[in-house]
């Protein structure tokens, strides 16, 4: 890239298990609080931002453009434009590369990014035979029209279509993601012990982070009329791996090894970033905590959708002449148990990234410097905000550490991946 992107600071919120102590936040005001409190805490005018860009999947439809609704709730001006970007499980690195590309642009000089989403709040929708009687009806113009439509209708119109299920269904291969995360567990033999271990040790280390204190350097309490929420609340304290075991499949019931357990949870959560050019920092004598270097996205099979973390990261390294060994703090966003095992596989594969990409493999990647803190198996999975979340734990892991490379990178629903090169 021209010049590396300084994130000046981020902030989250705690993440909430779906229908649980954020149920009745909406994801606009969930956004507007975090993002009110991080403009406030770095003593910025609000009339300094170019511009607000928020990522979000589910777009309620109270509150289309969700980043303006936002934006207005937290406090910017009328005047400040604000648009969502939405890239499915990247929409929050979404919101990232697209202020990137307008800095370097030279369209504004700082944003205000990120990703919120309320899966609480995903609706139930009327099915189309429904929707299609109350149209006719409520069009009709006579009563012997009406009582004509009314004749015609059904009990079956009104079974809902639950718009979480829809929604991680990939309409390209037809599957729901759980399914894609069985492919790969049996394209890579990996076993549902594997999985189930891969999994205690998430909950474990996310239970140890928020033990030490560690994640208060990045989340923001939330207040409710009903509840308060400090801490990550879907980590299982003291997980045991019997546990885990006892719980059978829900995607392949027969034969399936993915669980509840070693899947990521459905959640409610948002994080901003502020960002803007590294001479931009320097001129507003902001101290960063971090750089973007470079980032990249890539396309895959829908059917093995939770590869992308290693074509895109391949797509990078090329890019950037970076290689594994460089990196010092991981953060993989964790899908499904059974689909990081399977790029930790992929990234040390001769044969795989010779078929894929024709090259020699990336390399084994070092877990003890993987989701050092837990991933979304035990923290959560709020869709839109996740790419944020990750880029901002990496950031923060990487100061704590004084080490110097991170990279932050997911699957994406429907066949692609993202990755980030972070620098502190």
């Amino acid at each position: 890239m021209k010049e590396r992107i300084a994130v000046i600071d981020g902030l989250r919120s705690p993440i909430a298990k779906a229908n649980g102590k954020l149920n009745d936040v909406s994801a606009d005001n969930l956004g507007a609080i975090i993002t009110k409190e991080l403009v406030l805490r770095n003593n910025l005018e609000y009339k300094l931002f170019d511009e607000v860009i928020m990522g979000n999947v589910a777009q309620p439809a109270n509150a289309a453009n969700i980043a303006r609704v936002m934006a207005i709730r937290a406090g910017f001006p009328q005047s400040t434009p604000a648009y969502t970007v939405h890239r499915n499980c990247a929409s929050g690195m979404q919101s990232i590369s697209s202020a990137i590309e307008k800095l370097h642009s030279n369209q504004g000089d700082l944003y205000l990014v990120g990703g919120m989403e309320s899966m609480s709040n995903i609706p139930l929708l009327y099915s189309d035979e429904f929707r299609n009687f109350i149209t006719k009806f409520t069009y009709s113009k006579s009563l012997a029209q009406k009582l004509k439509i009314l004749s015609s209708f059904r009990l079956g119109f009104l079974k809902p279509t639950i718009g979480l299920i829809s929604g991680l269904t990939d309409p390209i291969s037809g599957k729901i993601m759980g399914i894609t995360a069985e492919n790969l567990a049996n394209e890579f033999k990996i076993s549902r012990d594997a999985q189930d271990e891969y999994a205690l040790k998430s909950h474990l280390k996310a239970q140890k982070a928020i033990e030490s204190g560690i994640f208060k350097e990045e989340i923001h309490p939330i207040m409710t009329k009903n509840a308060s929420i400090i801490d990550d609340d879907g980590v299982r304290f003291n997980q045991t791996i019997e546990a885990l075991n006892k719980l059978k499949p829900i995607f392949d019931r027969l034969s399936g090894t993915v669980t509840a357990g070693n899947s990521s949870q459905v959640s409610d959560g948002a994080c901003s970033l502020i960002v803007c050019t590294e001479s931009k920092a320097r001129q507003l004598n902001l101290e960063p905590i971090g750089f973007i270097k470079d980032y990249a996205y890539a396309g895959l099979d829908a059917h093995r959708m939770g590869l992308g973390p290693i074509y895109a990261t391949k797509k990078l390294f090329d890019k950037t002449g970076v290689s594994l060994k460089d990196i010092d703090v991981i953060e993989l966003n964790e899908a499904f148990a059974a689909q990081v095992i399977a790029n930790l596989e992929a990234f040390k594969s001769d044969d795989f990234c010779k078929k894929a990409f024709n090259s020699s493999a990336l390399g084994e990647i070092d877990e003890s410097i993987l989701n050092i803190n837990g991933g979304a198996i035990a923290l959560g999975h709020p869709v839109g905000m996740s790419g944020a979340r990750i880029v901002l734990t990496a950031l923060k892991e990487l100061k704590r550490r004084d080490d110097k490379l991170g990279l932050a990178t997911l699957c994406i629903g429907g066949g692609q991946g993202a990755s980030f090169l972070l620098e502190v």
